[in-house]
């Protein structure tokens, strides 16, 4: 048996913790999961399933030793196989396990962190750089992300794996519009656009709110429906008064309910002006939607333009507007994209597929031929 420790910030509401979360609970013979939150537990926790003990080290911001310190005393005792952990928030976690004598550490690379976009800050390029030797893979769940760590920060190319996210088809699927639109309390007859975030500023619902200004000037039919919450809230709760928006664009906050409300769009939505890879738009692909969603990234590995829906150019309400427009009039067109959105994830992005891809993972850097090879007596007390 494989015992795989899961190290990330939290298990707050997001996408690479519904990701997590989603592969600790799909079925995978032979590999036991515990997990690890850095700074707090987080929502999702109750999400884990009965036997997956969840511990939180309690990070204070910023450069915390004791945490440092807590984090390998605990795998001391957990004695996993493998440690795993998950972008930048987790980062403490590959010296912890070497300190800890962990024979394989896995490091996973989700999107880099909205205050440095595009993985340029010199401190964390120099910090990734002098912390390969004690990584026995990368994982990253785009190619945007693998080329970004195999350029910028120079880890060897044999250390990279690339493992796309996968969606639970069975969850998110087309089902009951009429139950969905009573969800959302919109009518039938509306043609709605919606998106699911973190309202963050990286994530651009300002754009999207100028774009639904410049589409409802000549589609007074058209709802626009943001679910999720964060700190950029007030500010586009005002941006809605000023643009004249109000009673059309409904920020329903955090819902439990996504695939139900997904069901009751026509149109989703991805703005972001970075991204590692979106869950919600696969979310929104196996529910038969047609996405329209920026050039970041690894939406393009996710979504065919012209064929899945549309991509367009960061930051620039117009082309969103534009590309939003054509789904709008064309009810055709949206069934047509939607229909080939579902066969896509049905092919290539189902969570049984990425959770057997993670089981090959960890069963060929957890194998005792494997652990021999890779353990660095250098970092091991």
């Amino acid at each position: 048996m494989i015992h795989v420790v899961h190290v990330l910030d939290s298990l707050a509401v997001g996408g690479m913790e519904n990701g997590v979360v989603n592969l600790v609970n799909a079925p995978s013979p032979g590999i036991r999961h515990s997990v690890v939150t850095m700074s707090a537990m987080g929502p999702l926790a109750e999400r884990l399933p009965d036997g997956v003990v969840c511990h939180c080290i309690g990070k204070r911001p910023g450069i915390d030793v004791g945490a440092m310190v807590r984090l390998a005393g605990l795998l001391r005792g957990l004695r996993p196989s493998i440690v795993h952990s998950r972008n930048w928030g987790a980062f403490d976690a590959i010296l912890a396990a070497r300190v800890a004598g962990v024979s394989a550490v896995i490091h996973g690379e989700h999107g880099r962190e909205a205050a440095d976009p595009e993985g340029l800050d010199p401190k964390r390029r120099r910090l990734r750089r002098v912390f390969t030797p004690l990584v026995s893979r990368f994982v990253t769940v785009s190619f945007d992300l693998r080329q970004w760590l195999l350029t910028t920060i120079r880890v060897p190319a044999a250390k990279l794996v690339t493992i796309h996210n996968g969606v639970d088809v069975s969850r998110f699927a087309r089902g009951d519009r009429e139950a969905a639109r009573r969800a959302l309390r919109l009518p039938a007859h509306a043609v709605v656009v919606g998106a699911v975030g973190r309202l963050d500023a990286v994530k651009d619902h300002a754009g999207l709110l100028e774009a639904f200004a410049i589409l409802r000037a000549d589609q007074p039919a058209a709802e626009l429906v943001i679910v999720g919450d964060g700190p950029r809230r007030g500010h586009l709760e005002r941006q809605v008064e000023e643009l004249g928006l109000t009673g059309h664009v409904h920020l329903l906050g955090m819902r439990r309910d996504v695939p139900v409300l997904l069901r009751g769009l026509d149109v989703f939505v991805l703005p972001s002006l970075a991204e590692g890879i979106s869950n919600t738009v696969l979310e929104a692909m196996a529910t038969g939607l047609p996405v329209v969603a920026t050039r970041v990234g690894g939406n393009p590995e996710l979504l065919e333009h012209g064929v899945t829906g549309a991509l367009v150019a960061p930051g620039n309400p117009l082309l969103l507007a534009a590309a939003i427009r054509c789904y709008v009039e064309d009810a055709a067109l949206r069934e047509a994209h939607g229909e080939a959105g579902r066969r896509r994830v049905l092919e290539h992005f189902t969570l049984e597929r990425m959770a057997q891809a993670y089981r090959d993972l960890y069963l060929s850097v957890g194998s005792p031929a494997t652990r021999r090879g890779s353990r660095p007596t250098s970092c091991v007390p």
